[in-house]
């Protein structure tokens, strides 16, 4: 990962029933063997010093094995209030070792867990990434599916855009995403766009709101073009 200018991407989020809420909102690191330590360190200083009620970081944090980027995964530990999922490169390369490494952070494949804001219960749950099946990974739609529908205030978190699909069935609210890098070079959008409904920003189906983020890393060619890296805070409005 080549550390881009720390620049923060303001957002407002239509949500009736969120509304205050401000969530930062990291994707697709892809921390490799070249990534310096001293980034990282940089990334952790500058998110920590922003104002949020939690920090959504929705899969691909490595790029590579995790036992050679022990400082770095050590350094990305000292994020704040962090909730993540896996993305297909985390799987990859080794999601039991990410999460042995990650202790500061909470790991929500295909789990559920409540935030307390403003004396009241926020729902959010996270699914698996769409390769765990040929990681003998089961994705346990149902589970969420029902958590989701149940709680009237509620947040999904997952790598691809795909899963939107989820959250329209199960009525939530807001819907965090990564894994397109907004195509991260030109004119590769157009490829992107053939295997997913969405390539980045922000869309609104019935009554969810859809973020796709398009990440801070790179991945094959350590470059971007027309698809700047982001590090998006959304703060939910009523209108």
């Amino acid at each position: 990962m080549r550390l881009p200018e720390l620049e923060i991407k303001n957002l407002k989020v239509k949500s009736e029933n969120l509304q205050g809420l401000q969530i930062l909102h990291l994707s697709d690191l892809h921390i490799n063997k070249k990534t310096k330590v001293m980034n990282i360190e940089k990334l952790v200083a500058f998110c920590n010093s922003l104002e949020y009620d939690f920090l959504a970081l929705t899969g691909d944090i490595i790029d590579c094995k995790v036992d050679k980027i022990i400082p770095q995964l050590k350094a990305l530990n000292s994020l704040k209030k962090v909730f993540y999922i896996s993305g297909n490169h985390d799987l990859f390369y080794g999601i039991k070792g990410l999460k042995e490494l990650l202790t500061n952070f909470t790991f929500l494949d295909n789990k559920t867990t409540f935030i307390k804001y403003q004396n009241r219960d926020i729902a959010l749950a996270g699914i698996s990434d769409r390769f765990s099946k040929f990681f003998k990974i089961k994705r346990e739609e149902k589970k969420i599916l029902s958590f989701l529908k149940s709680n009237e205030d509620s947040i999904l978190l997952a790598h691809q855009p795909k899963d939107y699909s989820l959250a329209i069935a199960s009525n939530t609210k807001l819907f965090l995403c990564g894994h397109t890098h907004g195509g991260q070079v030109f004119p590769f959008h157009y490829f992107v766009r053939l295997f997913q409904p969405f390539l980045a920003g922000i869309f609104y189906k019935k009554d969810t709101c859809i973020y796709v983020n398009r990440g801070l890393g790179t991945w094959g060619i350590d470059f971007r073009y027309k698809a700047n890296s982001e590090i998006t805070l959304l703060k939910l409005i009523n209108n």
